[in-house]
């Protein structure tokens, strides 16, 4: 199974361009990250530059509609994701619970879904474009 463990920063929704953690929270994530890495099941990894410096499109009456960052209404929003690969929803909560955080950082864990996961039907859709990802990686 492959979930996703998303980084919520509070007060990133405000952050200045170009604004970066710091050397000592990047080395106790790096520290983590590494702990993910050797035991088999991170995936992939990345942090994101704030709302500030990002782009939101929007389909208003079914046209496409850019909105340049930051944006007003945000009050949650990414500071970066892991990609890792597990048994189950409750070993990807206990590597979420390993993290570094403070007390202004929030982790949210989806599990992605998986083509096994949709209907017949929705697969054979599917089925009609190679060279998509199709098959889970579970």
């Amino acid at each position: 199974m492959r979930f996703m463990m998303l980084m919520i920063p509070k007060g990133y929704e405000t952050a200045a361009p170009g604004t970066l953690p710091d050397t000592k929270a990047v080395a106790a994530m790096m520290k983590y990250n590494a702990t993910l890495q050797k035991a088999g099941v991170l995936l992939a990894l990345d942090g994101l530059h704030p709302p500030s410096m990002g782009a939101r499109v929007t389909f208003p009456g079914g046209k496409a509609k850019v909105t340049d960052g930051p944006f007003a209404e945000a009050k949650e929003v990414l500071g970066g994701y892991w990609m890792i690969q597990v048994k189950s929803r409750e070993e990807a909560i206990e590597w979420a619970s390993r993290c570094p955080g403070s007390e202004n950082e929030t982790i949210e864990i989806r599990q992605v879904q998986e083509m096994a996961d949709f209907p017949a039907a929705v697969q054979k859709v599917v089925a009609g474009y190679p060279g998509m990802p199709q098959k889970s990686r579970s």
